[in-house]
């Protein structure tokens, strides 16, 4: 069982920025890589993913423009980089990793504790 690890959340303000990082152990070579995030009292919702081979990314429309994922292939990590957060952004942002690039919840192998990111109005 691959364990990930995410860091980085915390509280901010509306405007702020955030950075998370999901780390995987090394030589763990996992094809998806992504950010989930459940608000209270929600499902876990899609956020932002990435296809570890090329870099390509997608983003949900309610992300996208504010939010970027990227890779890190020295240290075997994704980052979140979030900006002009919302206080709709607060959550629980969980990192995935998995075998197909899909945005199903389901359909990912391996998750992380979950961080938390709060946004105060």
């Amino acid at each position: 069982q691959v364990q990930l690890v995410e860091s980085g959340g915390g509280l901010t303000q509306v405007g702020g920025s955030l950075r998370l990082t999901c780390t995987a152990p090394e030589n763990t070579n996992i094809y998806v890589r992504g950010w989930f995030r459940q608000a209270p009292g929600k499902v876990r919702e899609f956020v932002s993913i990435l296809r570890w081979s090329d870099g390509y990314t997608e983003h949900a429309e309610s992300v996208r423009g504010r939010f970027s994922i990227s890779r890190d292939i020295v240290n075997n990590a994704v980052h979140l980089q979030m900006n002009d957060l919302k206080p709709e952004d607060t959550a629980v942002y969980y990192c995935a990793g998995g075998g197909k690039f899909s945005r199903m919840v389901d359909l990912y192998d391996y998750w992380g504790r979950g961080t938390q990111v709060t946004v105060s109005s």
